[in-house]
Formats: C-alpha cells, structure tokens, sequence
C-alpha cells in the first residue's frame, strides 16, 4: 500500500510552499492582518495537502490496476490485519515451551509473508481472502488460548487434551497457510515454469544446434 511517510512528505511539499506564498499575498500585497493571512494560509494549504493526496492515491490505484473502491477496502482490511498479526508477534514473549515457540514462530513467519506480499502487490488480495477473513482469526485466537493455557502452572487431563487438540488444529492451520501462500504465488509459479520451459528450449537449441527445424533444400 501506499508509505504513510512518503505520503506525508508529499503532502507538506505540496502544502508548505503554498501556505508561505498565499501568507505573503494576503499579509503583504492585500495588507490583511497576521491572523486573518495565517487562516487563509492554512485553508489554503489543508486544500493544496488533500488534492496531492487524491492524485497520489489515483495514480498508485492506477498503476496497480485497481478502483478507489478497491484501494479503501483492501486498505481497511490491511489494517485490520495488521492489529491480529501484532497480536500473534506478542505471543513470543509469553511462550515457554520449546515446542509451541516454533509453532508460533512457523505461523508468524507465514502470516508475515503473506500480509508482506498483499501489502507490496494489492491486487493479490483477492487471491488471498479466505487468509483474512477465515485463517488469520482463527490462528490469531486459537494462539492466544493455548499460549494462555500452556503457562498455567496447574493441568488437569482435560487441560492436557485440549492443548494437545488445540496444537493439532494448529497444525492443520499452517498447512492452510502454506496453501494460501502456495494460491497467491501461483501466477508467479506459472510463469517462473514458462520462462524455465523457455530457456530449457534455448539451451537444448544452442547445444543440439540439429535439432532445429530443417529447411527444404534449395533444387
């Protein structure tokens, strides 16, 4: 998605010059008082700040391929993500079983690389939907439960079962990651195939110059 920060930037770039331009008109040419210039001034700029952000953000949906429409929701539900994934990244420092520290750290690994990829290329979103609105909720609670169960100092059979269960299903759940990672580079895989086919030909073509068509000979 689009930096914040570079945003930003761009925005006061826009922003500053304007406002010590139209301050210096209105304070010097049209003899208005600081206060008065000072306010004009900052309408001036806020106007100036939120045009260079509609073009910046028309220009990076259309660069993507996307709608306005589709920039807001993915951006929406970005954000959203970002909270559940800070979540499950806290979980690290309450886990104290060898075996649950890798499993957290195998789920943030793969949440991580997904939430990466859509954010870099947005229009993979929508290969990665069942990942935000299914997966990542379910990782993101079933973690905190079973982080929260495995430190308790007392355990029961009941406890032991359901941990064991719970571990399980988050097993089952980084498989389902792999997939979702598998089915949003799967264009990427497809192509990457292509291109090996390709040069797999060229090289055979070089070595095996023979193997090329034969033109008829010339009678």
């Amino acid at each position: 998605m689009i930096n914040p920060f570079l945003s930003f930037f761009i925005r006061a770039a826009a922003a500053v010059p304007v406002m010590a331009i139209v301050w210096m008109i209105c304070f010097f040419l049209y003899s208005q008082g600081a206060m008065l210039a000072s306010l004009i001034a900052a309408i001036a700029g806020i106007a100036v700040s939120y045009i260079a952000k509609w073009v910046t953000v028309r220009k990076w949906v259309k660069k993507h391929g996307l709608t306005r429409k589709d920039y807001a929701y993915i951006y929406r539900n970005l954000k959203e993500s970002r909270k559940k994934i800070k979540r499950l990244q806290k979980l690290f420092f309450r886990v104290r079983n060898i075996k649950a520290f890798k499993q957290i750290f195998d789920l943030n690994r793969l949440v991580s690389k997904i939430y990466s990829i859509v954010k870099k290329d947005p229009k993979r979103f929508f290969q990665a939907e069942k990942f935000f609105f299914y997966h990542l909720d379910s990782i993101v609670e079933l973690s905190e439960k079973y982080t929260f169960l495995l430190a308790q100092p007392v355990k029961n059979d009941k406890l032991y079962h359901n941990l064991y269960e719970t571990r399980d299903t988050l097993e089952e759940l980084t498989e389902s990651l792999e997939n979702d990672l598998y089915h949003i580079l799967s264009d990427d895989i497809g192509h990457l195939e292509f291109e090996l086919d390709v040069a797999k030909h060229s090289l055979k073509t070089m070595t095996h110059p023979h193997l090329e068509d034969k033109r008829s000979p010339i009678k």
